[in-house]
C-alpha cells in the first residue's frame, strides 16, 4: 500500500483569503514546494483535500474552482512536483445539507484511500484548522500537523502544532 501526504489547500498550500478562486489572488505559503518535494522524494503520493463551500454559496463556480486548480497544479509541475489529485467538497450543510466529504468528516481521505490504495495509518496530514486534523484522525491517519503561522493555537488533537512548514521535514 502507498503512503500519502494530505494537505489542506487554503491556509497550508496558499495564504488564506476568503473564497479564493482567482489565480491573481493566489499566494503560495513559504515552504510548500520544499515540503511536497521532500515527501515526493520519499515516495509519498500528494493529495490536496479542501472544503470549498464557496461553490455552494454561489461565490464562484465549479469551473472557476477547476481553472484555479489546474493553474495551481501546473505551478507545482513547473517545480517537478506531482499532485496526484485534488479532492474537494463543494457543499455547505445549510445549503445542500449534510454530506460525507466536508471536513471534519473523513470522506475525501477515504476516497483517496479507495482510488489510490493508500495506507492511511502510515500517511500524514497537514491542516490549518482543527477540522482538518479531525478528518485525518477519523480516517485513521496517525501523523497530523496543525499549521499555525500566527502561533495563537495552544491546544490541538494534532501530533504537533507548527508555525513553519519546514518544521515537518526538518524534524
Amino acid at each position: 500500500m502507498k503512503r500519502a501526504l494530505f494537505l489542506d489547500r487554503d491556509g497550508v498550500v496558499n495564504v488564506e483569503k476568503n473564497y479564493l478562486y482567482k489565480k491573481e489572488d493566489f499566494e503560495f505559503i513559504d515552504g510548500i514546494f520544499e515540503l511536497c518535494q521532500y515527501y515526493q522524494d520519499l515516495g509519498y503520493h500528494l493529495f490536496i483535500v479542501t472544503n470549498q463551500s464557496g461553490i455552494d454559496r454561489g461565490y464562484y463556480t465549479l469551473e472557476d474552482f477547476h481553472l484555479l486548480t489546474q493553474w495551481m497544479n501546473e505551478e507545482f509541475k513547473k517545480r517537478g512536483i506531482n499532485i496526484d489529485y485534488v479532492y474537494f467538497c463543494p457543499h455547505h450543510p445549510d445549503i445542500s445539507g449534510e454530506c460525507s466529504c466536508r471536513k471534519p468528516k473523513p470522506g475525501m481521505l477515504l476516497e483517496a484511500q479507495k482510488d489510490f490504495a493508500i495506507d492511511l495509518q502510515n500517511s500524514l496530514m497537514v491542516g490549518d484548522k482543527e477540522r482538518d486534523i479531525e478528518a485525518a484522525l477519523r480516517a485513521g491517519v496517525q501523523e497530523t500537523y496543525l499549521f499555525d503561522e500566527s502561533e495563537t493555537i495552544t491546544h490541538s488533537k494534532a501530533s504537533k502544532i507548527i508555525n513553519k512548514l519546514k518544521q515537518i521535514w526538518k524534524k
